[in-house]
């Protein structure tokens, strides 16, 4: 199947403005005629809608849509950037003056000619998932979800569900020959549970998604399953004891745990902090940084998952990028400006939170390929330690690569068996620290089932994570139970 994206952006946002391609070209030249290096232009149409059902009740229900375009103009480290919310030929003339305001002298920029998109097998499909399902199916899920939930266990006394969809058309256009455009589906399913004994109250979470269709809910039982699985993490916190506190052997399983990774050690792999020098990893590309069999990659190339694209928010596509290679370090994530600075290609991974923002280096679906373990090998290996399941959230420091995570699911590995669950986890540790203490790494590679959210400088992208089971050797575990 051909991605006739460019085709459906200028139906969506030239056409009705009376724009051109002519038009945009005339701008770009003027904005160079100015001594601007690069510039380009992002223009963006969002139609968003959000539903939450809170104890049977549909509690709220929103739409909106936004459309505009972001005007940039760079001069060597220097940016200009203006937007407007009207797509018209004399706001878009403004925004395009305001942005090369900011660049008075150098440079000498020159418009390409605009290659033709290459044609290539688009990720997801073209689709607007706000149409997939009607009104009235995407409520009645809802309620059945609440329903199963209080159904699997008497404890359950409160449910929340939230079902989110979006359906974005992007249009890029730049004074390097870039014209590309995407039309990105995303949809989200969430249910959270509080589950009550005894005067004890426990939460349970899950969820997931992807650039698909509401029906994606309800193939293969996904929907039911967030909701079993949210149940189950509730009822099974109700009888978790304190964790332990101390230094020991910790076991992350599959899946979602790769958050971690991505907070303690894929921002610190980013282009623009790396070369400000603000990094952990700053300066090490082919010096080793972890044990010998790691090996973490970041993929905005997998069909239909939460944190691929086409193309990033520059025009670029998206690719495969390899960041640690059995331990050493082989490169970052690389944006345009930074990687014109840093004198390399881009890696695809120039992205924003919406027209109104600035592009910077961001994570896609990072992940760490698998390894030789079993799992049940790697718990055996474990005479007293922890097993994380699952992950809350967690903070850390790019600079210092130091972080703090809890565990929202995680048991005790008593002579190499998982024993009793517990509760109170945080695991502190430094990123490239643990990267070298991991000792054990599973077979079992898992990515995340569509949930993650990225925070960078006040901006929301989504992404995804995941890892095999891994053993750390050795980990700081802040427990309650000293």
């Amino acid at each position: 199947m051909k991605n006739n994206s460019l085709d459906i952006a200028r139906q969506t946002l030239l056409e009705p403005a009376g724009l051109t391609e002519n038009n945009l070209e005339l701008i770009l030249g003027n904005m160079l005629g100015h001594t601007i290096d690069n510039a380009d232009l992002y223009f963006q149409s969002s139609h968003y809608e959000s539903w939450t059902l809170e104890d049977g009740i549909i509690k709220g229900g929103s739409y909106n849509i936004d459309k505009g375009v972001g005007v940039r103009a760079m001069h060597g480290e220097k940016t200009g950037f203006a937007y407007s919310d009207d797509i018209l030929l004399p706001a878009l003339e403004q925004a395009a003056g305001a942005a090369r305001s900011i660049a008075k002298q150098g440079g000498h920029g020159q418009l390409k000619v605009w290659s033709k998109p290459t044609e290539q097998q688009p990720l997801y499909l073209p689709i607007n998932p706000l149409s997939t399902l009607s009104e009235k199916n995407k409520l009645d899920l809802m309620f059945k979800l609440d329903a199963e939930a209080r159904r699997l266990d008497p404890r359950i006394t409160q449910v929340n569900v939230s079902l989110v969809g979006v359906h974005e058309v992007v249009l890029i256009v730049a004074s390097d020959g870039t014209l590309a455009a995407d039309v990105r589906p995303l949809v989200r399913l969430n249910v959270s549970v509080i589950a009550e004994q005894n005067g004890l109250r426990e939460q349970g979470f899950a969820g997931g998604g992807g650039r698909v269709g509401y029906t994606y809910f309800l193939e293969e039982n996904r929907a039911v399953e967030y909701a079993q699985e949210a149940v189950r993490q509730a009822v099974l916190n109700l009888s978790a004891v304190p964790a332990p506190a101390g230094t020991m052997p910790v076991v992350l399983g599959p899946g979602w745990p790769g958050v971690l990774l991505h907070e303690a050690v894929g921002h610190g792999l980013e282009g623009d902090f790396n070369r400000k020098g603000s990094s952990a990893f700053t300066g090490r590309v082919g010096e080793r940084v972890a044990a010998p069999g790691v090996t973490v990659v970041d993929d905005g190339t997998l069909a239909n998952r939460r944190g691929s694209l086409n193309i990033d928010d520059e025009g670029t596509p998206s690719q495969r990028t390899v960041l640690i290679e059995k331990g050493i370090l082989k490169g970052y994530m690389q944006d345009k400006l930074n990687a014109r600075l840093m004198k390399t290609a881009s890696t695809g991974n120039g992205r924003r939170e919406s027209y109104a923002h600035l592009p910077m280096p961001r994570m896609t679906n990072t992940y760490m390929l698998a390894g030789p373990y079993d799992p049940k090998e790697i718990i055996a290996s474990v005479e007293k330690g922890i097993y994380a399941a699952n992950f809350a959230g967690g903070q850390v420091d790019i600079t210092s690569g130091k972080f703090v995570f809890s565990a929202c699911e995680a048991y005790l590995i008593e002579n190499g068996k998982i024993t009793q669950p517990v509760k109170g986890v945080t695991l502190i540790g430094n990123g490239p620290e643990v990267l070298n203490k991991v000792s054990m790494i599973g077979n079992d590679l898992k990515l995340d089932s569509g949930i993650g959210v990225c925070g960078k400088d006040g901006q929301s992208v989504p992404v995804g994570v995941g890892q095999p089971t891994l053993k750390i050797d050795a980990l700081t575990v802040g427990g309650t139970n000293v």
